[in-house]
């Protein structure tokens, strides 16, 4: 399910790489679309990294105002949507307008269900695949809340320079 996913967002990432001057990126990205799309089952195998060693691009327009010199502005923590600040919300906002299931739910109200559905899906998928981690922080930490902002900011940063 989370190779399905990360295939129908291909757009938001091509559009990432493009806009950030990554243009060997969005050549990656192209190509593992192609790839998942055909021969990994309308990508729900990820069969360019498998067969063809061709690892995903990790790009979001949060990264695109950082590479552009926007700083984070201020710390949010959202429920539902975790950790986050206001360059990544303005930044998901955006993304989400990239994402084809946000207009095919426009267009299809039935199709607008399921795409909610979707997103609890993935948002469940992605839970699944991090359970524990928080805990473990929690246990690890003095102030959770700080522990979190601090290795949220940090793993943005290293994003970004990437």
């Amino acid at each position: 399910v989370r190779n399905c996913f990360s295939n129908l967002t291909t757009p938001v990432r091509l559009a990432n790489c493009l806009l950030q001057a990554r243009f060997k990126g969005a050549g990656i990205e192209t190509a593992r679309f192609v790839i998942n799309t055909t021969y990994g089952l309308a990508g729900f195998l990820d069969t360019a990294k498998k067969e063809f060693k061709i690892e995903k691009q990790e790009a979001d327009f949060g990264q695109t105002l950082g590479v552009w010199g926007m700083g984070p502005v201020f710390y949010l923590d959202l429920p539902v949507l975790g950790p986050s600040s206001l360059r990544d919300g303005l930044g998901f906002a955006v993304d989400a307008s990239l994402n084809p299931q946000t207009y095919l739910a426009f267009y299809f109200t039935i199709y607008s269900y399921a795409n909610t559905g979707g997103w609890i899906l993935e948002k469940i998928n992605e839970a699944s695949l991090t359970l524990g981690e928080y805990e473990s922080l929690k246990k690890a930490a003095l102030d959770p809340y700080i522990s979190i902002r601090e290795a949220y900011s940090q793993y943005r940063q290293n994003k970004i320079k990437k």
